[in-house]
């Protein structure tokens, strides 16, 4: 087998071991027992792990060797943390709280500027998720994490919505083994007029305008697809009640758009 040689951070990934699912569950065992050198030993067989992972964030603006060694951090801390009992692979383990670290970082260093309560709200929210994964093995919802968090759910949506981060219209999206095609080469769409930017625009500051559970409403309808059912038994009002919010919230909508023509 022929090894490819990457060097990161003065490390060249093409000689470092890798072990086996029986050699990593001994190591652990040595480890949780008191062996240091153990952890060693499992943070030198997983930092390929950790490279492979940081590919995924290549074009975000950071330095590789930067974010090499924040995925490092979060190794460490998926080393430390994991428990035998789970009875899953490490990786399957290791690799939410690796991107987890990986994208705190990006978030932090984020050339948005997002107030510190929302950014509160979202790391909540985000270290919720990783304990709702990491017991359940699936995604969490939205009123899982508010729960587990004590937070709104209208509140998480906006906080996780605020820290995105935006895509560079330089981002290779397919490369096909030929020359790569960007973000900015599929933009263009002769059915978007400047009428219809229009319209968005003025309906994206409309919904400013809408009160808190009216926005938790069409979030719940038209971004999660739930039905008024489903949203009413979660707010514990009639179907009634979210038809007719749901209405006065659209109505509102459209006035406020006919209002900016």
């Amino acid at each position: 087998m022929v090894r490819t040689r990457v060097e990161i951070c003065g490390i060249d990934t093409s000689t470092l071991p890798l072990l086996s699912s029986e050699v990593m569950k001994e190591t652990f065992i040595r480890l949780q027992s008191g062996d240091e050198s153990a952890r060693d030993e499992l943070v030198t067989a997983n930092l390929r792990l950790v490279l492979s992972l940081v590919q995924r964030f290549a074009y975000r603006g950071e330095q590789a060797d930067d974010l090499f060694q924040v995925g490092c951090v979060g190794l460490l801390k998926s080393i430390d943390n994991f428990d035998l009992k789970h009875n899953v692979r490490f990786s399957t383990y290791a690799v939410p709280m690796i991107v987890g670290e990986i994208k705190r970082h990006l978030r932090d260093h984020h050339s948005v500027r997002v107030s510190r309560s929302l950014r509160d709200i979202a790391y909540k929210a985000i270290r919720a998720k990783e304990e709702f994964i990491n017991e359940h093995q699936k995604e969490p919802r939205i009123s899982d994490l508010a729960k587990m968090t004590d937070i709104p759910e209208e509140d998480i949506l906006f906080a996780l919505d605020a820290i995105q981060d935006p895509m560079s219209l330089h981002e290779p999206m397919n490369g096909d083994g030929g020359d790569p095609v960007y973000m900015m080469d599929q933009l263009h769409d002769k059915t978007v007029s400047e009428e219809r930017w229009s319209t968005y625009v003025s309906m994206k500051e409309t919904m400013t305008g809408l009160d808190n559970r009216q926005q938790l409403i069409l979030s719940k309808r038209f971004y999660l697809g739930q039905t008024q059912t489903e949203i009413a038994r979660e707010l514990g009002i009639s179907q009634a009640q979210i038809s007719r919010l749901e209405k006065q919230a659209i109505a509102q909508i459209r006035e406020g758009m006919e209002q900016n023509k």
